[in-house]
């Protein structure tokens, strides 16, 4: 199973989803990416470099190592966020780490009039199958 279909059934599975994108987070690479609209290239070209600022960041680094310290949990490489919803004015933007790996990330991206507890649900159980296609 390649990474390109499976991405595909994902995209189709997600409610009023408009595109969906992989991203390393370790090689800042985009990995993979589908979408059903058209999209500024401008935009993809820099969907990896903006997913990595928003997981490892300096200031979310700084709030994980906190909240690991104030847990007494060691420093391991596990990262304490996991996913981030973003609003815009037209998408809803979901980012979920990968289990196994958590420096893969997917990205998806709806219309906002999508309920967002289904598209959440579906995001997250696309998740295992994306990972074994990776």
């Amino acid at each position: 199973m390649s990474l390109d279909t499976e991405l595909q059934k994902a995209v189709s599975a997600v409610p009023d989803c408009v595109a969906a994108g992989v991203v390393d987070l370790s090689t800042g690479m985009l990995l993979a990416i589908k979408t059903v609209d058209s999209h500024p290239s401008e935009v993809m070209d820099i969907l990896a470099a903006a997913t990595a600022d928003m997981f490892q960041g300096s200031n979310v680094q700084m709030i994980e190592n906190i909240f690991k310290k104030a847990r007494g949990v060691e420093n391991d490489g596990h990262h304490y966020f996991q996913e981030i919803i973003v609003n815009s004015d037209n998408l809803v933007h979901v980012f979920s780490r990968m289990k196994a790996n958590e420096e893969i990330v997917v990205a998806f991206v709806c219309r906002k009039s999508v309920n967002l507890g289904m598209a959440l649900t579906k995001v997250r159980g696309s998740l295992p199958v994306l990972e074994g296609a990776i």
